[in-house]
């Protein structure tokens, strides 16, 4: 399997592109700069509208699908930042590093995991993880989960 991922030309790019950035130092990085900070985040933004009119136009499939699976997209992410807040208070971590952290464990990886999905699992329906990604956990987190997290930090840490 590792040896699948090092063939993959997405993943050696990015291992190049890592490497070419280290070598290559601050200098480097200015002379980059145009490509690989200002225009990532307009093509970030850009990625970002695309996946949520994909999922936009998905929405009523999505809630047609298998209720556990809603509720696991509703269920999970508290669970999951529970567990982030349990290592938290167990390896004394800071207050704020411990509410990050827990956002991240809460999160379904918005980005890097549907991006996966479509190349590793071809037959996969994106429906499915992308909306269940965008469409249910990513508002529920922004709009509960986050001040609930940080709630609970406040409590516990």
């Amino acid at each position: 399997m590792i040896g699948e991922s090092l063939k993959d030309g997405a993943q050696l790019l990015l291992i190049g592109v890592m490497v070419v950035g280290f070598m290559s130092g601050e200098n480097g990085e200015k002379v980059m700069a145009p490509f690989s900070i200002d225009l990532f985040k307009g093509m970030l933004a850009f990625f970002l509208l695309d996946m949520g009119l994909q999922v936009a136009k998905n929405l009523t499939t999505i809630l047609n699908k298998s209720k556990f699976l809603i509720l696991y997209a509703v269920i999970s992410p508290p669970i999951h930042a529970l567990l982030a807040l349990a290592l938290a208070k167990l390896f004394n971590v800071p207050m704020g590093d411990a509410v990050l952290l827990m956002v991240l464990a809460a999160s379904a990886s918005y980005i890097a995991v549907p991006a996966a999905l479509k190349y590793s699992i071809p037959k996969a329906d994106p429906t499915l993880y992308f909306g269940m990604s965008l469409g249910i956990t990513f508002p529920i987190n922004i709009l509960i989960g986050i001040p609930f997290y940080n709630w609970l930090a406040v409590l516990f840490l």
